[in-house]
């Protein structure tokens, strides 16, 4: 993409027309929706895979210039625009470990440097930089210390704002500098944050915080701050009504201004620049749309937007609104409310996929939502994928994804659940994995299952349990309890021995899991062993499929290997694929790799 005329040479050209769909939408080249500088909203900044790797990119509206700004082996993605548009900060980890430190460039190109003298490796834990062009409020994660936020100020040695054993982050530095909203979990639990506003010199301003009184476990997250010197105002997201939902909270009065919407689903809002308007995003089972709200008349108005999902959207200057837009028929562009199209990489295009179809299914725990693609034209009984997503506090969408679509491509049916535990369904569905994790998820996937199979959908001869991180795990769990349900198992970057997978992960994680299981596996002992793969690892009768990044500290290699061993002690039919990187990769050659392997594994152990 640097300095790109948008043409490839006439061999290239040729390579790619004589690829197969499902690799051409991996190497098609993508952005992601541009931040811009708050007080220089002509540069901007995304990540794109154009090289083949995804890397940071600049972008100068004003002359249409485009720059590579980071060229590593295993690719960066997290970067930060600075408001006065002069920097660009990344993150350096080591080979996708997550562990590492801040460094900036200039946003017109020059020499990297450290962006935080003082400040020694760390896993990040949030950055807000300020408008003064000196400031930064810096959140780190570490086994030792848990979380500190500092204080950063060019020429100044860092100082400390706050220290807690449990996780926090930053949220967000004022539009003048001197106040900084954190979210924390002192409380222990890492599923549902607290609020708290400092001044730069580490006092306290104001707290708010739903998780004391009552039963109810409720969360809040920093939205952002009012972009008005002066301005007091924070916007908040809360669950207080069973799903998320804005409000402005002024710090300084202690006001609360309820924003209540007429939408049935989860609500999310950023402000306007002018600070007069809030940007709405609504998501609501499986897709997203944008509305309009004034904070003056309090009026709610649609933008129009296709039926699919918004991965992103920010509003600019002028009011008109940009946003990331795909559709798992369609793939991502950056669009805008002008109707252009804000950023098209050169290069081949990607090919589309087949729509999903929408289906419900009664659960143990409510109505179960599922996202169902299949051949076009193709009829059942079929080999069917159950492509499980990741989280657990995630969701699948009506969004373009390379990965279920290549199943599709090979005459498979893919099928996406939304268990409980999923976002986008409120908050008791989302909460409702506690204490039986992976057991209660893997309920929702069997009740989807035999929904699949009885109504000649599925091949019950031929179904795959399949996913990534999280869903790796539920799929390395699922193939150990539900040892008659599937054909064979395709976990990738999996938890597979919880214990070990405990005491091996960051930090954060393991306040996550201390959350979701009730404590640590020295507390709740019989917990851990019911939710561990491990646990089940010899009923396992479907042949297994691994793959793991080395360098993966979410989900660490040691406890995989742990439960390789186990299968390997009975000889039980496996493979396992380690790369060198961490919770997956951003190397476009090795992600066809793994989806190539996946492919050949399945077609080498299912019936035909």
């Amino acid at each position: 993409m640097t300095e790109s005329n948008g043409s490839a040479a006439p061999d290239q050209q040729q390579q790619n027309r004589d690829l197969p769909d499902w690799e051409k939408r991996f190497r098609a080249p993508r952005v992601s929706l541009p931040d811009w500088a708050e007080d220089a909203p002509d540069r901007s900044l995304f990540v794109s895979n154009a090289t083949g790797t995804y890397e940071l990119y600049a972008w100068d509206r004003a002359t249409g210039e485009q720059r590579q700004v980071t060229d590593r082996p295993n690719g960066t993605t997290d970067g930060v625009l600075s408001p006065d548009g002069a920097w660009i900060w990344w993150f350096d980890d080591k080979d996708g470990d997550e562990f590492g430190v801040w460094r900036r460039q200039p946003f017109t190109g020059g020499e990297d440097e450290l962006a935080t003298p003082g400040l020694d490796p760390s896993y990040p834990a949030g950055l807000a930089l300020g408008r003064d062009g000196r400031t930064a409020i810096v959140g780190r994660s570490t086994d030792d210390e848990g979380t500190t936020i500092h204080l950063a100020r060019t020429g100044e040695p860092p100082a400390v704002l706050y220290r807690h054993r449990e996780s926090a982050g930053v949220g967000d530095l004022s539009h003048d500098g001197s106040l900084i909203a954190i979210e924390h979990t002192e409380h222990g639990d890492a599923m549902h944050s607290a609020l708290r506003v400092l001044r730069p010199d580490g006092t306290t301003v104001a707290e708010l915080d739903d998780t004391k009184g009552g039963t109810e476990e409720l969360g809040l997250e920093v939205l952002g701050f009012a972009p008005v010197d002066g301005d007091t105002r924070l916007l908040v997201g809360h669950q207080r009504r069973g799903r998320w939902e804005p409000l402005v909270w002024d710090v300084s009065t202690g006001q609360e201004t309820d924003l209540t919407m007429d939408l049935p689903g989860d609500v999310s809002a950023e402000w306007y620049p002018d600070g007069s308007a809030l940007l709405v995003g609504h998501s609501f089972e499986a897709r997203s749309e944008l509305f309009r709200y004034d904070l003056t008349t309090h009026t709610l108005t649609r933008i129009p937007t296709p039926r699919g999902t918004v991965s992103g959207a920010t509003p600019r200057p002028d009011g008109t609104v940009e946003f990331l837009w795909s559709s798992a028929a369609e793939p991502s562009t950056v669009r805008s409310t002008t109707g252009k199209v804000v950023l098209d990489p050169p290069g081949m295009k990607s090919p589309g996929s087949v729509p999903v179809e929408d289906v419900w299914v009664d659960g143990p725990g409510g109505r179960i939502h599922a996202l169902v693609q299949k051949p076009a034209g193709a009829t059942g009984p079929l080999p069917t994928v159950f492509s499980i997503h990741g989280g657990p506090t995630w969701h699948d969408s009506d969004a373009f994804a390379a990965g279920p679509a290549a199943w599709v491509d090979h005459g498979y049916a893919v099928v996406r659940v939304n268990y409980r535990g999923s976002t986008g369904y409120g908050r008791a569905w989302t909460d409702a994995l506690k204490h039986r994790v992976g057991l209660i998820e893997l309920e929702d996937i069997a009740a989807v299952r035999e929904w699949a199979v009885t109504s000649g959908l599925a091949d019950p001869a031929r179904l795959i349990l399949t996913g990534g991180s999280w869903g790796g795990y539920l799929t390395l769990l699922g193939l150990g309890t539900q040892p008659d349900a599937w054909t064979l198992g395709i976990a990738a970057v999996p938890v597979a021995d919880y214990v070990t997978a405990y005491h091996d992960e960051m930090e954060a994680l393991k306040a996550m899991d201390r959350t979701l299981l009730g404590g640590t596996p020295e507390e709740v002992p019989d917990r851990f062993e019911a939710s561990s793969p491990i646990t089940y690892v010899d009923e396992v009768k479907a042949p297994v499929y691994i793959s793991a990044g080395v360098n993966d500290p979410r989900c660490p290699i040691r406890q995989i290997d742990n439960y390789v061993k186990r299968l390997e002690s009975r000889n039980a039919p496996h493979e396992v694929y380690r790369y060198d990187a961490g919770h997956g990769s951003l190397v476009v050659d090795e992600r066809i790799k793994q989806v190539r392997l996946e492919l050949d594994f399945a077609s080498r152990h299912l019936p035909h």
